[in-house]
């Protein structure tokens, strides 16, 4: 079973595959939603997919990835865990940190002026 839901925040995408409980998604809106409308985070686009194996010797089945962009910084979390609750917890856990990391880290702190004669600023 694949399934595209809307997610509360209407610039990020819940997706799952495989035999996602409702429960499974209605917690997983819940905790993204937490993570994604927080006060002091730029805007936040992308998508998360939750996914269910099939096999069932799988010592993790479920996985779930976030490929999302907090303003003008890209953040990739990946969880696997036994179940789907444990999944969404984990994956709520290594966004929030990534989240406020990228929120938090200025472009200007990570690049040196350019020289004058490539278009940085001219002394006088």
């Amino acid at each position: 079973m694949t399934g595209d839901t809307a997610h509360g925040s209407p610039a990020v995408l819940l997706r799952c595959e495989g035999a996602v409980d409702e429960h499974t998604l209605e917690y997983a809106r819940t905790k993204i939603d937490a993570v994604v409308t927080r006060p002091g985070l730029p805007a936040v686009t992308g998508e998360v997919r939750i996914v269910r194996a099939a096999t069932h010797h799988a010592d993790r089945p479920w996985t779930a990835t976030a490929d999302l962009h907090v303003g003008r910084r890209q953040v990739v979390v990946l969880a696997e865990e036994a179940t789907g609750t444990e999944v969404v917890d984990q994956l709520q856990d290594r966004l929030r940190r990534q989240t406020d990391r990228a929120a938090h880290v200025s472009d200007d702190h990570h690049r040196t002026a350019a020289p004058p004669w490539r278009g940085g600023p001219h002394s006088a």
